[in-house]
């Protein structure tokens, strides 16, 4: 399969494509991921985007879109490929309709995975992280056993500054102001799946109908 997954942060897309990519083979990519890889493996457009993040500056469009184009090209993509927070703007979703053009590829749809704001803010607002081995907890599903101190470590589990109330509401409105407008991009190009939902099962159901799986 070869989706794009849309949503705001915490709905869900990260589970979503590790569940996904059981079903067939099909590998996640995220830009967080292939933008570290690049810079990792040291290629030439990894040494521009590194240039880039060091001086603190956005990683441009172009710079992207050819460190994806290099991505799609590797082999384990053949089996498809789930982009996850990917495109995040409408000038990056039309430039990845011409490099799919170009590359002779053709996606399956975009899937919205759309969760309530109030779901959101309750999911992120009540994670936790061990600050030494990165270990999640949620204070009401999944606790530690004792407060504040992680059972697999036994370093601080705190909740992260970009997790407050303040800082999720602010990421929501980014999104909303940013990548909401992509959801209604690609129902104009017929290629929208939009499933309302607060269970990952929910959404790989609907996403498997509609393969016809």
């Amino acid at each position: 399969m070869k989706l794009i997954l849309l949503g705001a942060p915490g709905a869900g897309k990260g589970t979503v494509a590790k569940l996904l990519t059981k079903i067939d083979g099909s590998v996640q990519i995220s830009t967080g991921d292939i933008l570290r890889s690049a810079v990792a493996a040291g290629t030439e457009l990894g040494k521009k985007a590194e240039a880039a993040m060091k001086a603190g500056d956005l990683v441009s469009d172009d710079l992207i879109m050819g460190i994806m184009e290099e991505r799609l090209k590797e082999d384990d993509c053949k089996a498809g490929y789930l982009l996850d927070g990917f495109p995040r703007t409408i000038p990056q979703a039309e430039a990845l309709k011409v490099l799919l053009e170009k590359m002779g590829e053709k996606l399956d749809f975009a899937v919205e995975i759309d969760v309530p704001r109030e779901v959101i803010l309750d999911r992120l607002t009540t994670r936790r992280t061990c600050s030494d081995c990165g270990a999640i907890y949620n204070v009401k599903s999944n606790p530690p056993q004792v407060e504040g101190v992680c059972d697999k470590c036994g370093g601080a589990v705190v909740q992260r500054d970009d997790e407050t109330e303040e800082a999720i509401n602010n990421r929501l409105n980014v999104y909303n102001a940013q990548t909401a407008p992509l959801v209604d991009f690609y129902k104009n190009e017929g290629m929208l799946l939009s499933v309302k939902a607060t269970s990952s099962d929910t959404v790989i159901d609907a996403i498997k109908e509609k393969l016809g799986q």
